[in-house]
């Protein structure tokens, strides 16, 4: 634990604004009914739900600039900055595994990925990639990244087919991680965490690590804030035509969901930049900056209290179910008395990290 001081307000919105949104659309009120663009698609497609995890990432890679550069400057030695590195994506990668475990801890049907895995593998690559190459360097690693990945997917054949596949369970993604993926996998043949996509997913978090060059950069701040909204705008616009012949797919991490996501963040990050930090318009990002404050401590707290609140049964149904079929009794939409859960959900969720924040206590995984 240590004390926050000298953060950037508008950072700590959008993680925590990100993180609150994460916790809705993970635990809505029933599975069953759920507005479509809050839901994971299916396949090829954009929903909100799909745009969350990797804008967390695009935000984790603007804190590895900010967080790293003051240390790169002052020349701290590289073995201790590793060793600090390593030993954090260790403990998120824990933290992950213990949530995957949680009820039953049954180890011999255990899933070895998930959100928090991804996170412990881009951070721990990001802050290496920064500590020993430059901007310039980063946008070569990204862009190599990028389109390397998209010549796997398109140019590799799935061994067994013969052919290049990209549709579920039968593509060169799946099949890896049917060769060397440990544990269950998420759909069965194929996991939305699957090893290959660690590739694209750390050029998520190499676009944050731009958008934190930017921001620390002599610009004036109001530059910094168009700059960045004029590389959100046109990465999300090169994103969508690449998508045209390489799809935008979440579960597949595509290059185009890269540039198309990661552009959202920067323009969410401008945006926020701007009204907060340069105009000084704060009083509303309170919710925001209590979340982000200790977003993956949050994000942990809410998979246990989910034992509460969606498991644990109150009479013969659980809580989510008495309040969702009470909402729907008195003529709710059923879409709405779920996703009205899930908003209490996350205001539940708020009272640990409102005082954690008061109390100036930061959890640092």
């Amino acid at each position: 634990m240590h004390q926050q001081t000298n953060r950037l307000i508008s950072l700590d919105a959008l993680r925590g604004f990100t993180m609150a949104a994460m916790i809705m659309v993970n635990y809505p009120g029933s599975e069953e009914f759920i507005f479509f663009t809050l839901r994971h698609s299916t396949w090829n497609a954009l929903s909100f739900t799909d745009t969350i995890a990797p804008i967390f990432l695009f935000v984790i890679g603007v804190s590895v600039t900010l967080a790293y550069t003051k240390r790169r400057r002052d020349g701290s030695p590289k073995g201790i900055l590793y060793r600090k590195i390593f030993i954090r994506s260790l403990k998120i990668f824990a933290v992950g595994m213990f949530l995957n475990l949680m009820p039953d801890f049954n180890f011999n049907d255990v899933r070895w990925t998930g959100t928090l895995h991804r996170i412990a593998f881009v951070f721990l690559f990001c802050a290496i990639i920064f500590l020993n190459t430059n901007w310039k360097q980063q946008v070569w690693i990204l862009t190599i990244l990028l389109i390397g990945y998209w010549l796997l997917l398109t140019q590799v054949p799935t061994p067994g087919i013969g052919k290049v596949m990209l549709e579920p369970g039968i593509n060169i993604v799946a099949w890896v991680d049917s060769k060397f993926l440990p544990g269950k996998m998420w759909q069965g043949t194929w996991d939305p965490e699957s090893i290959l996509s660690i590739i694209s997913s750390t050029g998520s978090g190499i676009t944050g690590m731009l958008a934190g060059r930017l921001l620390i950069s002599e610009l004036p701040p109001a530059e910094k804030s168009n700059y960045l909204m004029i590389a959100g705008l046109c990465s999300s616009i090169a994103g969508y035509l690449w998508g045209l012949s390489f799809p935008v797919n979440e579960n597949l991490w595509t290059s185009s969901f890269v540039l198309v996501t990661s552009g959202f963040g920067a323009l969410l990050l401008g945006a926020l930049y701007f009204r907060i930090d340069i105009k000084g318009y704060k009083k509303w990002t309170t919710v925001g900056v209590i979340f982000g404050a200790n977003a993956i401590t949050t994000y942990v707290l809410a998979d246990v209290l989910a034992l509460i609140f969606y498991r644990l049964k109150f009479g013969a149904m659980p809580l989510n179910d008495i309040v969702v079929n009470g909402l729907m009794n008195i003529g709710m939409q059923a879409e709405l008395a779920s996703l009205l859960y899930a908003l209490f959900f996350v205001a539940v969720n708020f009272i640990p990290a409102y005082i954690l924040y008061r109390k100036k206590i930061f959890i640092k995984l």
